[in-house]
This record gives structure tokens, C-alpha cells and sequence, in this order.
């Protein structure tokens, strides 16, 4: 299991303030085209998901890559809660439990990992990409998002996988 610390947290937290703050349009504009602002937000959301689903447990270069990057995040993290502000390191007393993905849901998770790098790479909207999956995998076993987005997500990937490779045997 992927342990997170409330460093972690807080660099995954920190993200997602980063990213919301950029993308608030104000009170008036969204009340005036609201769907073109949200639409907005849709690129770091699925990031976002991808990251969570990438944390869980999914082994081989994909989970090699999301552990590393959850342990330079908790290093990162901690650093900056001892040296920044004189907090205290330590892993999080927030660690969730999560649903681990079947074989078809980490087979989906592959897929989603080809459509995430090619769209890291072409798409306008790399930075969001990048910086929603880099939160998801901060953020994925953290207990409040483990209980509120990881498992059903992780429930979401198994079905889809377990559906499409079902069809197709």
C-alpha cells in the first residue's frame, strides 16, 4: 500500500489551490457563461481521476512511476511543513483504505495512461493535464478522498474493464 504523509497531502492539496485559483474566472463571469468555465475545469478533473486510479496499487512502470512521484511529493512536502512554516513530518493520520483494481481494471488503467501521455504531449492543456494527475496521485489514498473518490472510481474501472473485456472474449 501506498502511504501518503501530511506532506504529501498538503503538496497535493497546494495543487489543487494552485489550479483553482488560476482557473477562478470571478463571480460575474461564471454566472454569465457558466458551462465554457467549467468545461474549463474538465482536463485537471480527468487527470485528476487518472492520478487517484494510478496510486491504487497498479504495479509495473505505471505504479513505479505514481509511487515515485507520491514519494518525492511526501519528501517535497515535508520539507516544506519542517523548514517552512516549524511543523512536524510524519505520515498521515488521514491514510485511507482503497479498493485495489482487478486485472481488467489495470488494464483500463494502461489504456487511460497511453490517452493521458498523448494528450500531455498535443494537447493545450498539458499543464493542467500534468498537474491533475500529479494531485490525484497526492491525493489518492488520503482517507477523506479514498472514502470519497477512490473507490468509486476504482469500482468504475474494474466494471468498465470487466465490461470491454468481457465483450470481447
Amino acid at each position: 500500500m501506498n502511504i501518503v504523509t501530511i506532506g504529501g497531502v498538503t503538496v497535493g492539496l497546494c495543487i489543487l489551490i494552485h489550479f483553482g485559483v488560476g482557473w477562478w474566472p470571478g463571480s460575474k463571469p461564471l454566472r454569465k457563461d457558466p458551462v465554457k468555465h467549467a468545461a474549463a475545469l474538465l482536463p485537471f478533473l480527468a487527470a485528476w481521476a487518472y492520478g487517484v486510479l494510478a496510486i491504487l496499487g497498479v504495479g509495473g512502470l505505471v505504479g513505479w512511476t505514481a509511487d515515485t512521484a507520491l514519494w518525492i511529493s511526501n519528501w517535497l512536502g515535508d520539507v516544506a511543513l519542517v523548514w517552512g512554516v516549524g511543523g512536524r513530518a510524519g505520515q498521515s493520520a488521514s491514510a485511507g483504505t482503497y479498493l485495489p483494481l482487478t486485472q481488467t481494471g489495470g488494464a483500463l488503467v494502461l489504456i487511460l495512461t497511453i490517452a493521458l501521455v498523448a494528450l500531455a504531449k498535443k494537447s493545450q492543456h498539458a499543464s493542467d493535464i500534468k498537474r491533475g494527475a500529479w494531485c490525484g496521485v497526492c491525493l489518492g489514498t488520503s482517507a477523506g478522498v479514498a472514502g470519497f473518490a477512490a473507490v468509486p472510481l476504482a469500482q468504475a474501472a474494474n466494471w468498465l474493464g470487466g465490461t470491454v473485456y468481457g465483450a470481447l472474449a
